[in-house]
């Protein structure tokens, strides 16, 4: 929270309809929706119309440095419609069906995108016109013909999606 606080003007915090936020940091607090993009959208209404760059974040990434979220800003700010974080895929990839291997994929044009990622506030709402979904916001704006950039990700910034990654996230913050 104090990396998006220190690089962005505002924050708003999009929780579910069931949680309260007392912590430091944010500007507004917002009910979330039931998919991943109808939370975004949420956070999008509660945006100034006259916003011109807006960072998307997920809590399950806290690891996220403040440089992250200054180094996608900028890429925005100097003519990308979208930026990503991402870091270079490490292990070899196959395509399975089932138990068979199908192929292995070259993972040389392939990265692990990461957030934050930043986008022109008019390019991200006319993506979420719609209702439409997507397991991140970059995703719709290529959908809808932006041009997405790749900042450097950082290794660091984990995604913490089983009690594994929570483990390595404490032990990196220790």
């Amino acid at each position: 929270m104090l990396a998006a606080r220190d690089a962005c003007d505002a924050v708003v915090l999009v929780l579910p309809a069931e949680c309260n936020w007392d912590g430091p940091g944010v500007d507004a607090v917002v009910a979330g929706g039931a998919t991943r993009s109808a939370s975004v959208r949420a956070g999008l209404a509660a945006i100034p119309a006259e916003v011109e760059v807006v960072v998307v974040h997920d809590a399950a990434r806290p690891l996220a440095p403040v440089q992250l979220f200054r180094a996608v800003i900028e890429a925005v700010r100097t003519g990308a419609d979208g930026a990503v974080p991402a870091v270079p895929v490490a292990d070899t990839l196959k395509r399975v069906h089932g138990v068979d291997v199908m192929e292995t994929v070259d993972r040389d044009e392939l990265v692990i995108a990461q957030t934050p990622q930043a986008f022109r506030a008019d390019a991200l709402r006319d993506a979420h016109v719609g209702a439409v979904d997507a397991s991140d916001d970059a995703a719709l704006v290529e959908a809808r013909g932006g041009r997405i950039v790749v900042v450097p990700g950082e290794p660091t910034n984990r995604k913490i999606t089983t009690p594994t990654d929570l483990v390595i996230a404490t032990a990196t913050l220790s």
